[in-house]
């Protein structure tokens, strides 16, 4: 099936969630990468002013989507991803009317909020509108049309500094009030479950499940190899290149793949056990960084040179960012999948929030390790970050593989299970709420035969 087709299968709130991010990504990537050079050539800041700036943004999205998730069961996904769509309208909206530490610090806070907002919701809305046994193809469509918006992005902002950064910060608020529209006018509401418990309650539940948490820790390692696209693949190019440019090929590079073969990929990846699946995908991530430390005797010395060097230099780095982004299309759908089987039909958002906010401090710690790691080892011409990396990688791979040979990933949908039970086996304790020692029956591993076809309820 291609990707048309597969993308015409789901119903029209689907498809809508998917062009909504595909303007997400747009929206924001038309905007984000140009923010630290207007900062600082335009408004003329100073570094550190800058990094407060951004770094606000960053803790105002990481350190939300906890509230976004809750937020998201509690008040229904549909109107809580128009409102963080709208409040991004807002904030990059701001961006375009002032200078001002205080204008830009709010327009940075609203932005990050927004995120956090839509983030967990989005996530939550999709995996309920389809069938559990669909779920990874529609994360796999999600995936597609993130990458195509974090590729279309760029580019049209890059267009609009022709006149001015203000000039695609109203572009990118533009494109966020279009969102913000359509979904009012199209997403169609859905009832919300109220379980009578306190929101405290809700993250007592999500965070005493001890299989859901050990999932979570296992696959943060994919988040920190991820993000290596922003860190030590870049430095290696500019350092085998002598031009920051070169980082762009990276991304044509990665975004490319993606765009071809994840649709291709998620449906052959689905014959697979889901562990051996997510544990493959995760595995190729580390054996990702194992090429340019391999190619490093090769690759050593000053940078620049000829273009045939040149190239020479740039093939260990675009073969890992290839591999990179072969391991996300193997992984990542099947992550989302598992995510919300989980959860309780009315704490998919919050189990979402939790994953990601998890996910998002590991993959922050992981990224300062790996930096720590090229410093003391003399940059990325030194095989510590390498050798980090691909530990990472195979770390999170053989700790999914641990869960999955204990049965304990999601192998079922608990939306199955009447609302008003609560499964000790999600919740990690026993009948009474107390800890359990292990998986019960409802976690046995999937029998050889089961394997590659989740369970439809």
């Amino acid at each position: 099936m291609t990707t048309r087709r597969l993308y015409r299968s789901f119903p029209l709130p689907v498809r809508l969630l998917l062009v909504n991010q595909f303007g997400v990504n747009t929206g924001f990537y038309l905007l984000v990468p140009f923010l630290a050079g207007y900062l600082a050539d335009d408004v003329g800041m100073s570094a550190a002013l800058i990094g407060v700036v951004l770094g606000v943004r960053n803790l105002s999205q990481q350190g939300m989507f906890l509230l976004g998730g809750s937020a998201s069961d509690r008040l229904g996904a549909r109107g809580v991803i128009i409102a963080g769509c709208g409040l991004r309208t807002v904030g990059f909206g701001l961006f375009a009317v002032g200078d001002s530490l205080a204008i830009l610090l709010t327009a940075s806070v609203l932005s990050g909020l927004a995120g956090a907002l839509f983030n967990p919701a989005v996530r939550a809305y999709l995996a309920d509108s389809v069938e559990p046994d669909r779920r990874a193809e529609a994360f796999a469509l999600f995936n597609v049309f993130a990458n195509a918006g974090a590729l279309a992005g760029p580019l049209l902002g890059a267009a609009m500094l022709v006149w001015h950064f203000r000039a695609g910060a109203v572009v990118a608020a533009a494109v966020f009030a279009v969102l913000t529209v359509a979904q009012a006018c199209v997403l169609p509401a859905r009832p919300v479950s109220r379980s009578g418990r306190t929101v405290t309650a809700d993250w007592r539940l999500c965070l005493g499940d001890r299989r859901f948490l050990a999932f979570t820790f296992a696959l943060s390692g994919l988040y920190a190899l991820q993000n290596q696209l922003y860190l030590v693949l870049p430095m290696e190019a500019e350092r085998a290149t002598g031009h920051g440019g070169a980082t762009a090929v990276l991304f044509l590079v990665s975004t490319g793949a993606t765009l071809a073969w994840q649709v291709r990929v998620t449906r052959r990846a689905s014959h697979v056990r889901r562990g051996r699946a997510i544990a493959c995908g995760v595995s190729l991530m580390g054996a990702a960084f194992l090429v340019p430390l391999a190619a490093l005797p090769l690759t050593s010395g000053p940078s620049g040179g000829g273009g045939g060097l040149v190239v020479a230099r740039m093939l260990p780095v675009c073969a890992a960012a290839l591999l990179l982004a072969l391991g996300v299309m193997v992984a990542q759908p099947f992550v989302m999948e598992l995510i919300p089987a989980y959860a309780r039909s009315d704490l998919s958002g919050t189990y979402f929030g939790v994953f990601y906010t998890v996910s998002g401090v590991i993959a922050a710690l992981g990224s300062a390790a790996v930096g720590q790691a090229a410093d003391l080892g003399g940059g990325t011409g030194g095989w510590t970050p390498w050798a980090v990396c691909a530990a990472l990688g195979f770390g999170s791979a053989a700790a999914v593989l641990r869960l999955d040979r204990r049965g304990a990933l999601a192998r079922e949908d608990p939306r199955a299970d009447d609302d008003t039970a609560v499964r000790h086996d999600a919740a990690g304790g026993g009948p009474d709420g107390g800890p359990d020692d292990g998986p019960d029956d409802d976690a046995k591993p999937s029998q050889p035969g089961d394997q590659g076809r989740p369970s439809r309820h």
